[in-house]
């Protein structure tokens, strides 16, 4: 039988958490999987902690310019170093609603399959993680992939 590629564009959604991490290793060995598939990481500052963050870690000049780098920075130290030769990859960052963010993009650009980390732990932005994630579940337009943390 021949191989059948179902996942061409990969969008793998990270917070940098733990399960994040995971996540991505899921992401990863679909696309490779996939020969021709594009694994795409993708990061969304929400926009009220992107008000919070500019206003307490960096000083009002070049704020965007400054976290974007830390950003690239992280990026590319967690994934981008582990992703073999051969993987076509990408990396996208916006800053709004995740919810929305996510959707968006995986709508705009025909994504394939969506990888996430669940998000565990009790404390409130664990919870409401989980909630984002079962909205997503249900509004997105392609397969979902939610990996729990380990315990």
């Amino acid at each position: 039988m021949p191989h059948r590629n179902l996942f061409k564009k990969i969008l793998f959604c990270t917070d940098f958490n733990s399960d994040a991490m995971k996540a991505f290793f899921y992401a990863l060995n679909i696309a490779e999987g996939n020969p021709g598939s594009e694994l795409i990481i993708y990061h969304v500052i929400p926009e009220p902690d992107a008000q919070f963050w500019k206003t307490y870690i960096y000083e009002v000049d070049d704020i965007d310019r400054k976290a974007m780098k830390d950003i690239d920075r992280i990026v590319e130290e967690s994934y981008l170093t582990k992703i073999p030769e051969g993987i076509s990859h990408s990396v996208r960052m916006a800053i709004g609603n995740v919810g929305e963010e996510i959707l968006d993009i995986s709508k705009n650009e025909d994504i394939d399959l969506i990888v996430i980390g669940r998000g565990g732990g009790m404390n409130m932005i664990n919870r409401l993680l989980g909630d984002f994630v079962k909205k997503l579940i249900h509004k997105a337009e392609c397969p979902v992939l939610v990996i729990p943390e380990k315990k």
